[in-house]
């Protein structure tokens, strides 16, 4: 089996301001990462336009219909503090969401042994009604709930690795007793959300605030002792990877000293478990990582070790 990526190059008309650490530059340094001849062997797909009844699974038709109303003809729009829209930022936003769901489908499938879906805005800190911290829409929560519903799956499991709580994902999937959310984060920090006491309405949200300077040693010791004994006894069908790489020692947002080898060695692990609950079925989706060199070296790394594993 091999590894599906679906990307798009309408994520390059999704335009911040400049100087905004969400920039166009991201997802140009993560394909030129993968566009290195270890990674011939991708399954390249072109991210699909999600319909408005795919988002419908998470937000609102009045909150589709506002975020494509605030979209501007030229410049940009300020939705909050920290997220802009441009012309072109709705096609992003859609193509994100119909790449995820793309990715479930062809996982489900059996047509890739798993995938990876290079996209921006990203998605986890868009809450039902309301768009925060550079996202529009859910997309990872999107996935899961699409994964429940189109799929016929009774467990589907979300790991975010961001380095901030994904407030969102939390959010939209609080209610839904068949998807577990695991979020590990820097804490303090922004948006301020993700204390251990947040566990959805049917106990399945669990989160892992992480000390400011703790670095990668401190995460594993956290996610062998408090993310992988939960996940095997839960038997997801299916994991979901909220795939932010902002925790490396390099990124100007935040202080969690993570290398590059931290992500590799998580993704394994992932990897492990979704072979030994779930037929290897894991799909990734990129959120955050803001320095570029950082974010490419952290990306390859990972889609290296996905590969590595679908060709088992």
């Amino acid at each position: 089996m091999r590894t599906g990526l679906w990307t798009h190059e309408a994520f390059s008309g999704h335009v911040t301001p400049p100087g905004h650490p969400e920039q166009v530059a991201r997802l140009a340094y993560v394909e030129q990462a993968l566009s290195d001849g270890r990674f011939a062997t991708l399954v390249r797909h072109a991210a699909p336009l999600a319909e408005d009844g795919a988002i419908l699974r998470c937000h609102p038709q009045s909150y589709i219909d506002r975020i494509v109303g605030a979209e501007p003809a030229t410049g940009w729009r300020q939705l909050d503090a920290d997220t802009h829209m441009s012309p072109g930022s709705v096609e992003a936003a859609r193509r994100a969401v119909g790449g995820a769901v793309a990715a479930v489908d062809a996982v489900m499938a059996g047509d890739v042994g798993n995938a990876f879906v290079a996209a921006r805005p990203p998605g986890h800190h868009a809450e039902r009604e309301t768009p925060m911290g550079f996202c529009l829409f859910g997309t990872v929560a999107i996935a899961a709930k699409h994964a429940l519903d189109h799929h016929g799956l009774g467990r589907v499991a979300v790991v975010d690795f961001d380095v901030h709580h994904g407030n969102g994902t939390q959010d939209l999937l609080w209610n839904e007793p068949c998807a577990v959310f695991f979020s590990s984060h820097q804490s303090p920090l922004w948006p301020g959300t993700g204390a251990e006491k947040e566990r959805g309405a049917h106990d399945t949200i669990f989160n892992i605030p992480l000390d400011p300077d703790s670095g990668g040693a401190t995460m594993r010791a956290a996610y062998e002792g408090r993310v992988f004994p939960v996940l095997r006894a839960l038997k997801p069908e299916l994991i979901l990877v909220s795939a932010g790489f902002d925790a490396h020692r390099a990124d100007p947002l935040a202080q969690l000293r993570w290398e590059t080898t931290d992500f590799a060695w998580l993704t394994e692990r992932l990897c492990d478990l979704a072979d030994d609950m779930c037929g290897g079925r894991l799909v990734s989706v990129l959120e955050g990582g803001y320095d570029l060199d950082a974010l490419a070296a952290s990306v390859a790394a990972h889609v290296e070790v996905l590969m590595k594993r679908a060709a088992r």
